[in-house]
């Protein structure tokens, strides 16, 4: 347990250190937001420091920001489910389905056209198409541990998803006002088109603290669809094993889902109960924010730009149509629906 602890330390500590200037900038310009300011310092701060440390010491410094992207972003995401009651929660899950389900068809039906019009391999098409249709890596990777795809392609997805990450980080703020889009939809917006977790965050936080609540409970709800993409997926493995196609089965579904989703729905339910007083709102929130900076920095510190490079161009621009035509299916839903 104390060998686990000291090997994320240090790198929690330059995370933490990024995001306090990331936070103070995110307050000084609004528009722009912590979130941002913090993926964007810690990709500049990571290639400094893989220039300057040697090898082994850059590599200590990894499993931290590996956490600090992943687990302290989905523990202030628990954090926020205490200031959302859950029939909120209920309501924006339930509000959101059409545009939901609406974008996760044009995702998956488009990697599958578009893919095979460039001549894309089936796993490669699926893993882009889950991970832009349902929540970018945690996707990919509930579909990788079902299906068993290779290293190389799921490698290929994950550059390609997190190219339009980042894009969609800078570009939807902009986009929403320049629709003149409210809070709340733009947080439907972002939450439905958006591929990861931090990256939702980060748009919906740079447009405002309401749209990033509202995103936050439409993106959870949106990441509930991995369990029966999974299951469709586990149950197609096993015809093909059984006829002989297939040697090695997957993980399975659960060893994947992110429970995260769980803890959000236990604090939203505390929250609900009155249990946490109104005096703490504004400290939780406040930790919140900073917690998902400090994530952020994390996820710019180990990102490693070569993985951009590796997808090639054809995945890139089956990611380009498919986060175009999620994105637009969108907003398209959202007018026909009433929510803009």
């Amino acid at each position: 347990m104390y060998a686990a602890v000291g090997a994320v330390c240090p790198g929690l500590v330059v995370a933490a250190a990024v995001a306090l200037p990331a936070s103070w900038l995110g307050a000084l310009f609004p528009t722009v937001g912590g979130a941002v300011s913090g993926i964007v310092a810690g990709a500049g701060v990571g290639v400094v420091l893989r220039r300057i440390l040697a090898p082994r010491h850059s590599e200590r410094l990894r499993p931290g920001f590996t956490t600090a992207g992943r687990h302290v972003l989905q523990a202030s995401i628990v954090l926020l489910g205490a200031g959302l009651p859950l029939g909120d929660v209920l309501r924006v899950g339930a509000g959101s389905l059409p545009v939901m389900l609406g974008t996760l068809a044009v995702a998956l039906g488009g990697a599958w056209l578009v893919g095979r019009l460039l001549g894309i391999d089936p796993e490669t098409r699926l893993l882009i198409g889950v991970g832009t249709g349902i929540c970018g890596a945690s996707a990919i990777a509930a579909v990788t541990a079902v299906v068993n795809a290779a290293q190389a392609r799921v490698a290929y997805a994950m550059g390609t998803i997190f190219t339009f990450n980042i894009a969609a980080v800078l570009l939807f703020p902009p986009l929403g006002h320049l629709l003149g889009l409210s809070q709340e939809a733009f947080g439907l917006w972002s939450g439905t088109a958006i591929n990861d977790t931090s990256s939702v965050v980060a748009a919906a936080y740079a447009y405002g603290t309401p749209a990033a609540a509202y995103a936050v409970v439409v993106k959870l709800t949106r990441s509930l669809m991995i369990v029966p993409i999974c299951v469709i997926l586990q149950i197609w493995q096993s015809r093909r094993r059984r006829a002989g196609r297939e040697a090695a089965p997957g993980r399975g579904v659960w060893g994947a889902f992110p429970l995260f989703i769980v803890g959000f729905l236990a604090a939203s339910a505390v929250a609900t109960l009155g249990v946490v007083p109104a005096s703490w709102q504004s400290a939780i929130s406040a930790t919140s924010t900073f917690m998902i900076t400090m994530s952020l920095a994390g996820i710019g510190l180990s990102l490693n730009p070569s993985q951009i490079r590796d997808a090639g161009p054809r995945p890139m621009l089956l990611g380009a149509v498919l986060w175009i035509g999620v994105g637009g299916t969108a907003i398209g839903l959202q007018a026909l629906t009433g929510r803009l």
